[in-house]
Formats: C-alpha cells, sequence, structure tokens
C-alpha cells in the first residue's frame, strides 16, 4: 500500500514538472491565442490535396476621366468639322461663336480636343471675336477620332488616311502619297511671273465637278489685259484667295515645263479627275521652292501657316 501512494505521488510531481512553463495555443486556426497550462501548442494542419486555388477576382477596368474644364462663356457654338465627318490630316477644328467673345482666355479654358490616339498637343488661333480655330502642333495621326467639347456642346468627327500632296516648283511636279506611299506624280504648270503661286502648307476645301472661274472675283476685270472667264473642270479648292487645282487641257504642252497659270495648279483632264475622287476636305497640299512668298494664315486655309 505505502509503495503504491509514493509511486503515484512521484508520477504527478514529473506531470507538473513537464507542463512549465504554459503554452500559448489558439483556440482553432488562425483563432486567438490563449494560453492553457498543461496544453501543447497546437499543429499546423496540413493542405488538403486537390482542391483547387481560389479564383482571382476580376480587374476593374478604368473608367476614362473626361478634362476638366472652366465655365464657358459663350452659348453652344457651331463646329467644323461636323459630327461624323471624315476628314484630312491638316483639318483645323473652327468653332463660331453667336456673340462676341469678350474673354478669350476664359473661353479657350471651356474648351477641350481629345483624340482616341491619345494627347495630341495643339493651339488655338483667333480669327475674330466670333471665331476661334484650333489644330495640332503636327498633322492629326491618320485614323484617328477626335472629340471637341466646348461648353455645352459634344462633337467627333474622324481623320482619314494621310493623303499629302507637295507641288515642287523646281521640278513642276505634284506627288501625292496615301499612308507614306507614293500613290501618283503628275506634272503642273503653276503661277507664271507676276502670279506666282505662294509656298505654305494649304487645305483642302470645297470640290467642283465643274466651274467658271472668274478674274473678277479677286478685283481684275474680264476684260483687262489679264482678265478671264475660263470653264474648267475637276476643279478642287486649296485657298480661299482662289487657287485651285483643276483641269487645263490648254496648258498641258506646259505642264511640267514652264509656269503658265495665273496662281492654280494646273494639270490634264485625267490628273484632275483623279485627284478630284482622291483627296478629301483637310488634306494638306504643300507648296515649295516657288517665288510666290508665303501664303497667308489668315486665308481661310492657311491656318498651318500660323
Amino acid at each position: 500500500m505505502m509503495r503504491a501512494a509514493v509511486g503515484a505521488v512521484v508520477v504527478t510531481a514529473g506531470l507538473v514538472a513537464a507542463a512549465a512553463p504554459a503554452a500559448a495555443a489558439p483556440l482553432w486556426p488562425g483563432g486567438p491565442d490563449i494560453s492553457l497550462p498543461g496544453l501543447p501548442p497546437a499543429p499546423e494542419l496540413p493542405a488538403l490535396p486537390g482542391l483547387p486555388a481560389p479564383p482571382s477576382l476580376p480587374t476593374v477596368p478604368q473608367l476614362p476621366v473626361e478634362p476638366q474644364r472652366g465655365p464657358a462663356n459663350f452659348a453652344t457654338p457651331a463646329v467644323n468639322p461636323s459630327a461624323g465627318e471624315v476628314v484630312g490630316i491638316a483639318q483645323p477644328v473652327i468653332l463660331r461663336f453667336s456673340a462676341p467673345i469678350a474673354d478669350r482666355a476664359v473661353a479657350e479654358r471651356a474648351i477641350d480636343v481629345t483624340t482616341s490616339a491619345g494627347d495630341v498637343p495643339g493651339r488655338f488661333f483667333w480669327f475674330s471675336d466670333r471665331q476661334v480655330r484650333w489644330r495640332p502642333d503636327a498633322f492629326w495621326p491618320a485614323n484617328t477620332d477626335v472629340t471637341v467639347r466646348a461648353g455645352d456642346l459634344t462633337s467627333t468627327f474622324t481623320v482619314g488616311d494621310a493623303i499629302v500632296t507637295t507641288a515642287d516648283d523646281a521640278t513642276k511636279t505634284i506627288t501625292v502619297t496615301r499612308n507614306g506611299a507614293v500613290v501618283r506624280t503628275m506634272p503642273t504648270s503653276m503661277g507664271k511671273p507676276g502670279h506666282e503661286t505662294p509656298n505654305g502648307t494649304y487645305v483642302i476645301g470645297e470640290r467642283y465637278r465643274d466651274m467658271y472661274m472668274d478674274s473678277s472675283t479677286y478685283g481684275v476685270p474680264v476684260d483687262a489685259p489679264e482678265g478671264y472667264r475660263t470653264y474648267v473642270e475637276y476643279a478642287t479648292r486649296m485657298s480661299n484667295s482662289g487657287i485651285f487645282v483643276h483641269a487645263a487641257p490648254w496648258s498641258v504642252g506646259s505642264q511640267g515645263v514652264e509656269n503658265v497659270s495665273h496662281g492654280c495648279l494646273n494639270v490634264s483632264t485625267e490628273d484632275a479627275k483623279w485627284f478630284y475622287e482622291t483627296v478629301q476636305k483637310g488634306d494638306p497640299v504643300v507648296v515649295q521652292n516657288t517665288a510666290g512668298g508665303v501664303l497667308s494664315g489668315y486665308d481661310g486655309l492657311g491656318d498651318w501657316q500660323l
């Protein structure tokens, strides 16, 4: 009897010694730690095989942020190009107001031009208190959507292919490229001495299947020594001052050789027809190496001189 009691005391003493110090263990994996005397640390649970990884959360797309604009000091303006129109890479944005603008800086802060191609830097030009224009510093990127916001106006137009025409008086040749590739060359006759075609970057305007060209429209009577009233076909305007690319079958012998026009770019009927059917409003025409000075930036189609 005594031996059994002593043995029990020894065993109990051994258990007490092993339990010190107390261990902290969570009530459940990931739960709060508690200290229970004599409780060993909870073992880590093994990963369960065969369970798929939790699905990743879908990425929320970033919504476009509308540019911050100031309050408008004008009523809804008229805009050119119009909504949905397709134009060339040199086309300026033209805003016309119903009343004179007293503070141009305030008006500019209420106008924003953005493109689907990203940021395109540009500048404002005021033609009058009722008309402001905006153009990019370089030609628009081809095949781009452009959105104009001005006060409560929002309008989007599209820039098409990059069709660039270069008329070089040194070679008396017109070269047309589309997206950088040459698509046509044609001989031309430009303005003769005293009527030299100005240098500069022009912008294609209206196109006429046929029309009468009349010198009296710029102050020279038809019966004057340099006056004329001439029927022409496939006339494509490139300046408001009256310079066109047009068919001139009477000067084919001079085209590519010498300048005999009153400033227009004379080409054959076949070339004029092709040009009329190929170019679009807003395409640039670069005239170079003439003795005609520089096209006025305020011609109306001469924005690239400003």
